[in-house]
C-alpha cells in the first residue's frame, strides 16, 4: 500500500518525553484548514509524535489523505480507507475530498519527519536528515521549528557534520523569532561561522529586519562573512595556482633533463608523457578485469609500469636517432618532432582516436572542505605530494648518486670525462631514459585529473619549455620556482583578464624576462659556466 511503503515501525522518537496519542482534532488540523495553522499543528506534534501521527504525516506527504466528514482517512493503494486516529477501516465515500497540501506544507512534513532520522546510527541518514532541515530553515526559516531542532541535538550519537547543519538550521530559524535576543544571538553565531552561503539569508533578514540592533548585528555579520570570503577565495586560488605549477613541474621535470643538462631539443617530450598515460590506462583496465578486488591500488601498480614504459621508448630514441645528433640542436629538433608524430598516430592506431577515461581510485576521490567553503579535490592534493615526492627524487639522484655524478660530468665536460673511463655514450642513454620516465610519470599523474587521448602531450610540451628555459637550462631548482611560478601567476590573472588573455599575458612575460635575462632565474656561474 502507498502510505505504509513510507512508514517505518517507530513508536516515538529516541529521547522525547511521552507521545501524545492522536485525537480526532489533531488529525483534521493536520488535514484541513489554513496554511499557517496546518504548519503550527505539523511542528507541535511532530514534537511528540506517536505511531498513528507519523503514518499520518507521512500519507499527507505522500498524498494519500483523504477528509470524509469528521474523519480523516489514510487511502492505499488499492483505494480502500482506514481512519487515521483509529486504524479502523472506513469505506470510502465518493464525497471524500483529497486533503491538500502545498509545497510549503509538505516542505514542513518532510523536515518533520527528517527529525526521527537524527535519533538513529546510521551516520548518512542523520547527515541526510540535517541537511534538509537546513535547506528549509534557509528557504522559509520558521521558528515554529525550533523545537523539533533542539530535541534532535538531545542525541549524544549525532554525528558532527549533522550538528553542524542543525546548528545553521537554529540558527537560521531563531532569525525568524519573535524574541529580539533570540535573533540578535542567531545574527552574531552565522556571522561567527564563516560560512559565505549564509549571506543570502543574512542579507534578506536584514532587510526584513525591523529592530536596529538586530540589524547592525546581521549587517557586522555579512561583513564578517565577506572577509571570510576574501581569505578563502585567496587560498583557493592559492592552491589552484600551486596544483597547476606541480603539474607543470611534473611535466617540465624530464625535459629539464633531456634538454637542461643534455642540450637536446626533445619536440616528443609530449608524447612520452602521453605514453606514460596510456600506460596507466592499460594498468587500470587489467585491475578491473582481472584483480577487480584490489582495483583501488591499480595506481601503485601503474607508477613502475608507466615509468619503465617512457623510459623504454626515449632510450630507444635516444639509442637509434638522437645519439648521431648531439650538438646540433635544429636536426634533434625536426627528428624529435618526426619522432612526436610517429607516436600520436602508432597510438592512434592501436586504441583510436577517442579519449579513454582513467577512473580515480576511491581514495583519490572526493575533496575536504576547510574554512567552510574552501574545497581541496582529494587528486589535486594527491598530485601535488606527489610532484613533490617525484622531485626529491630526481634531485637526490643527480646530486647523491654515481649515476648522477656521471650525468653532470657529461654534460659539463664530455671530453674530460671520457678520459676519466666514463662510458659516455652509455650515460647519454641512462640520462634520456631518466628523463623520459619521469615524462611517464607526469602522464600516469595526469590522467587522474583529465581524459587520455593522442593529443594529450600536445596541451603540455610549449608550457614545458617554457619552464625550463625560465627556470635556467639545466637548473632543477630553477625549473621548480618557474613552475610554481608560473601557476600562481596564470591563476592569478586568469581572475581578472579570463583565461585567453591570462596565458598571453604569460608568454608576454616570459619573451620580455627571457630578453632582459637569457641565462634564466637561474644560471651556472663559475667553471661550470
Amino acid at each position: 500500500m502507498r502510505w505504509l511503503r513510507f512508514f517505518p515501525v517507530l513508536l516515538c522518537l529516541i529521547g522525547a518525553a511521552t507521545a501524545h496519542a492522536l485525537t480526532p482534532a489533531d488529525a483534521l488540523a493536520l488535514a484541513t484548514g489554513e496554511g499557517d495553522a496546518r504548519i503550527a499543528a505539523v511542528n507541535r506534534l511532530a514534537a511528540e509524535p506517536d505511531e498513528r501521527t507519523l503514518a499520518l504525516m507521512q500519507a499527507l506527504s505522500a498524498g494519500a489523505v483523504k477528509v470524509q466528514g469528521e474523519q480523516v482517512l489514510l487511502i492505499a493503494d488499492d483505494g480502500s480507507g482506514k481512519d487515521a486516529v483509529t486504524g479502523a477501516a472506513v469505506t470510502v465515500a465518493e464525497t471524500a475530498e483529497d486533503a491538500i497540501v502545498n509545497n510549503r506544507l509538505r516542505g514542513a512534513l518532510d523536515a518533520a519527519l527528517s527529525v526521527r532520522d537524527l535519533f538513529g546510527t546510521d551516520t548518512k541518514a542523520q547527515q541526510a536528515a540535517a541537511a534538509m532541515l537546513q535547506k528549509a530553515a534557509f528557504d522559509e526559516p520558521d521558528a515554529a521549528q525550533l523545537p523539533l531542532v533542539e530535541k534532535a541535538f538531545a542525541n549524544q550519537n549525532l554525528d558532527p557534520k549533522a550538528r553542524k547543519s542543525l546548528e545553521l538550521a537554529r540558527a537560521a530559524m531563531q532569525l525568524a523569532s519573535d524574541d529580539e535576543a533570540q535573533r540578535l544571538s542567531a545574527a552574531q553565531a552565522l556571522g561567527s561561522m564563516g560560512d559565505p552561503a549564509l549571506k543570502p539569508l543574512l542579507a534578506a533578514r536584514q532587510t526584513a529586519e525591523s529592530s536596529a540592533n538586530v540589524k547592525a548585528a546581521l549587517g557586522a555579520a555579512i561583513a564578517s562573512l565577506d572577509r571570510s570570503l576574501a581569505v578563502t577565495s585567496a587560498l583557493s586560488q592559492a592552491f589552484t595556482g600551486i596544483s597547476l605549477g606541480s603539474i607543470l613541474l611534473l611535466a617540465a621535470l624530464g625535459l629539464a633533463i633531456t634538454y637542461g643538462l643534455m642540450g637536446v631539443i626533445n619536440m616528443a617530450h609530449g608524447e612520452l608523457i602521453m605514453i606514460g598515460a596510456y600506460a596507466t590506462w592499460l594498468v587500470q583496465a587489467f585491475f578491473r578485469k582481472s584483480l577487480p578486488g584490489l582495483f583501488d591500488w591499480y595506481l601503485l601498480a601503474a607508477l613502475p609500469v608507466a615509468f619503465i614504459a617512457s623510459a623504454l621508448v626515449g632510450a630507444a630514441m635516444e639509442r637509434t636517432v638522437i645519439r648521431f645528433l648531439y650538438g646540433r640542436p635544429l636536426e634533434t629538433l625536426l627528428a624529435t618532432w618526426g619522432i612526436s608524430l610517429v607516436l600520436m598516430q602508432s597510438v592512434r592506431s592501436l586504441f583510436g582516436a577517442q579519449n579513454v577515461g582513467v577512473e580515480n581510485p576511491s581514495w583519490m576521490s572526493g575533496s575536504v572542505t576547510l574554512m567552510g567553503n574552501l574545497t581541496l579535490p582529494w587528486n589535486r592534493i594527491i598530485i601535488v605530494a606527489f610532484a613533490g615526492a617525484v622531485l626529491l627524487g630526481v634531485t637526490l639522484l643527480i646530486t647523491r648518486t654515481r649515476l648522477g655524478l656521471f650525468v653532470r660530468g657529461v654534460t659539463q665536460n664530455r671530453p674530460i670525462a671520457s678520459c676519466m673511463g666514463v662510458n659516455t655514450a652509455r650515460i647519454d642513454t641512462y640520462a634520456f631514459a631518466l628523463g623520459s620516465g619521469i615524462a611517464g610519470l607526469a602522464g600516469c599523474a595526469l590522467s587522474q585529473i583529465g581524459n587520455v587521448g593522442p593529443d594529450l602531450g600536445q596541451s603540455y610540451i610549449v608550457d614545458s619549455f617554457m619552464v625550463v628555459v625560465l627556470g635556467g637550462v639545466g637548473q632543477l631548482a630553477g625549473t621548480v620556482y618557474a613552475a610554481l611560478g608560473l601557476g600562481l601567476l596564470n591563476k592569478v590573472l586568469e581572475g581578472w583578464a579570463g583565461a585567453v588573455l591570462a596565458k598571453i599575458a604569460v608568454l608576454v612575460f616570459i619573451i620580455v624576462f627571457i630578453q632582459k635575462r637569457p641565462q634564466g632565474i637561474f644560471a651556472f656561474k663559475g667553471r661550470e659556466a
